[in-house]
């Protein structure tokens, strides 16, 4: 049986616009005919893998996702001296591997691989080996076999294990995501306000009045419930069986989703949130969100309180009705000395995978 973990957090947000659309207004969705802000999937799972439980903690096990693969190939030669030409050939010849390429400009011999590719660690050395044997004389297989020697279906990035990729050039090698993140969204009516402002000239003459410049950018603010659910199988799985780095991963996942967050406005807002609220749940029942405690917008004097309420409540009503989704719980309650600390929860996440 596959072993799950997720994770349901409440975090407050103050005056901010951590996730933008692209007006540059804060993410909005109408969820029970009342308007909601949002962070997209793709802008939490972005400050998941630059947080320092990621980018610091699993540095080694970390891929990049980029287009300029063929750069990096090309630094990599430079520096050993190899000529021009033949290191353009070389890296045009490897880097092809992760997509088809295009001229970087007119006037540049750089290339730019068409689509953003995820790629791993072993990958990326793989990578420079091939090079290597290139400029040195050896002739690389063509195609599919020279893919075979580059590419992983399994290796030691966290990220990509995590978060899955998708090559259109070659399907054989994608990943399935071993998590899910769901959009995050105010459990309550909350839509964008503006703020109009205006910067002094500080050499302003005394005799001329007005701003320097002036102009306005949308902001929001509330408690956003945010679902993560692993698959702590496929997890293990995409690490190429390593459960100690899976379960390295899941520790740095629950102490990321209680501390990250979307970095967008960050100067001028400073939001640096903590989750209020963390339920997680571990077993071998097929998963389920909570998001409908909230399709009934919630409404009060206490949004928070209202929002912890209204999250148990239909927990334990969808149990009652579908039998119990979980097989050990651990929650952390911010001002409920009951509850579990960070620590606690980056725990029961990480025995997910030692007991797996």
């Amino acid at each position: 049986m596959t072993v799950f973990v997720q994770f349901h957090l409440l975090t407050t947000y103050g005056p901010s616009n951590p996730n933008r659309d692209d007006m540059g207004r804060p993410k909005q969705a109408v969820i029970g005919g009342e308007t909601r802000l949002r962070h997209s999937s793709q802008s939490v799972k972005r400050a998941l893998r630059e947080s320092a439980f990621f980018a610091q903690d699993l540095k080694d096990h970390m891929g990049v996702r980029t287009k300029r693969l063929y750069a990096l190939l090309i630094e990599h030669l430079r520096e050993q001296g190899v000529n021009e030409d033949t290191a353009h050939k070389a890296a045009e010849e490897v880097a092809a591997v992760f997509g088809k390429l295009e001229s970087a400009g007119k006037e540049s011999k750089e290339q730019l691989a068409t689509t953003l590719a995820f790629i791993s660690p072993e990958e990326r050395k793989r990578a420079y080996d091939l090079v290597d044997s290139a400029v040195a004389g050896e002739k690389l297989p063509k195609d599919k076999d020279l893919k075979k020697m580059v590419l992983q279906k399994a290796d030691g990035a966290v990220d990509v294990a995590m978060f899955g990729r998708m090559l259109a050039s070659d399907a054989d090698f994608n990943r399935d995501a071993a998590v899910q993140v769901a959009h995050a969204f105010t459990t309550h009516r909350s839509v964008e306000q503006e703020d109009w402002f205006s910067a002094v000239d500080d050499l302003n003459k005394k005799e001329e009045t007005g701003a320097g410049h002036i102009g306005e950018t949308g902001f929001g603010s509330g408690v956003f419930y945010q679902y993560v659910c692993v698959n702590v199988d496929l997890l293990i799985e995409n690490l190429a069986g390593d459960k100690a780095l899976a379960s390295k991963a899941l520790e740095a996942l629950a102490k990321g989703l209680a501390q990250a967050t979307p970095s967008g406005k960050q100067n001028s807002f400073a939001h640096h949130p903590r989750a209020h609220y963390i339920l997680a749940e571990r077993g071998e029942q097929a998963p389920r969100d909570l998001s409908g405690a909230f399709f009934k917008a919630v409404k009060g004097e206490d949004l928070l309180g209202e929002s912890v309420t209204k999250l148990e409540a239909t927990r334990k009503a969808i149990d009652k009705a579908y039998g119990q989704c979980w097989a050990a719980e651990a929650k952390l309650h911010v001002g409920h000395d009951a509850g579990e600390t960070l620590e606690g929860i980056a725990t029961f996440a990480s025995d997910a995978a030692r007991g797996a």
